[in-house]
């Protein structure tokens, strides 16, 4: 499930925490690498489980106007399409999503006003109309559409934000790889495979065992980022004589690090990749001058 890019960022998170508490010790990072890795399963787990709770609303606000007191032609005999998705179901009675779930507690109970307002921004859009006047329930068509919902609905909500961040304090930031492989989940469904809970790293997900493990790639660039903390602090502080360490900012210097570990850690990989992997990591955690500053510097500090 995690990609190279997400595992670099955990390892970068790890020891951005470590620059900012050195109090800190490898097993306490490995720790939190752990629940940090683990927590973006969680998450596509977390969203999944939103499927049957927006199902029901729906026929929930069906059935409320089909039984007030001078209903229209229209909430007498509504359109349950929707309402009777066929992706609800699979979720809902596939008893390996039902044991895991209720298993780490994960449930939208108590979130009854974002479903209100998830569905009333669902059903205002133009996607769903086009949905529920094209005819009979498919499994195919309700997935694309639940795919759609996804991508549309989940990624700019404020009210999500907020939730998520409640829950864990990885969760906004994994939104939206997890909505991805929700998507995913999705075209798989709806080309009629059963669900199945995606292995935690994508080498598992080689059924030929010829990639190298993901796992151990970031757990070794954590180690080694660790275990050369000072020493990689001390190549940037050479390097940059006209910088006080006090200016350079702690993503900063947690990027080069991680940076300088991989380099080091993985002759196999080719600098360059290393580089643009952490610069491309720069553009969403660092300052606006952070590109170049991490690019010139770990090119240089990697060539010498």
């Amino acid at each position: 499930m995690l990609n190279r890019r997400i595992l670099r960022i955990k390892a970068f998170k790890a020891i951005y925490s470590f620059t900012e508490n050195q109090s800190a010790s490898l097993k306490d990072l490995e720790s939190q690498l752990d629940r940090s890795l683990e927590s973006t399963r969680d998450l596509y787990l977390f969203l999944l489980c939103s499927v049957g709770p927006v199902s029901r609303e729906a026929r929930a606000r069906l059935e409320a106007a089909r039984n007030k007191f001078n209903p229209s032609e229209e909430e007498r005999n509504p359109n349950f399409k929707f309402a009777d998705n066929l992706i609800a179901p699979l979720l809902e009675e596939d008893p390996d999503f039902q044991k895991i779930t209720q298993k780490k507690k994960l449930s939208w109970d108590q979130y009854d006003v974002l479903l209100r307002n998830l569905y009333d921004s669902i059903r205002s859009k133009d996607y769903f109309k086009e949905y529920m006047a094209s005819g009979p329930n498919s499994l195919k068509e309700d997935a694309e559409l639940w795919a759609t919902i996804f991508e549309e609905e989940y990624v700019d909500s404020d009210d999500l934000a907020d939730i998520l961040e409640d829950l864990s304090i990885w969760w906004n930031d994994d939104l939206a790889y997890a909505l991805t492989w929700c998507c995913r989940t999705m075209d798989n469904l709806g080309k009629g495979q059963r669900w199945n809970l995606p292995p935690l790293f994508l080498s598992d997900m080689d059924a030929t065992g010829g990639k190298e493990s993901d796992h151990a790639f970031v757990v070794k660039l954590l180690r080694t980022a660790y275990n050369n903390y000072e020493r990689y602090i001390s190549m940037i502080a050479d390097a940059t004589p006209k910088w006080d360490r006090s200016r350079i900012c702690s993503t900063d210097l947690a990027l080069i690090v991680c940076g300088l570990a991989e380099a080091e850690a993985f002759d196999n990989i080719a600098p360059k990749v290393t580089i643009n992997e952490f610069v491309e990591i720069s553009k969403y955690y660092s300052t606006p001058e952070s590109r170049a500053f991490v690019n010139g510097l770990l090119d240089k500090l990697i060539k010498k």
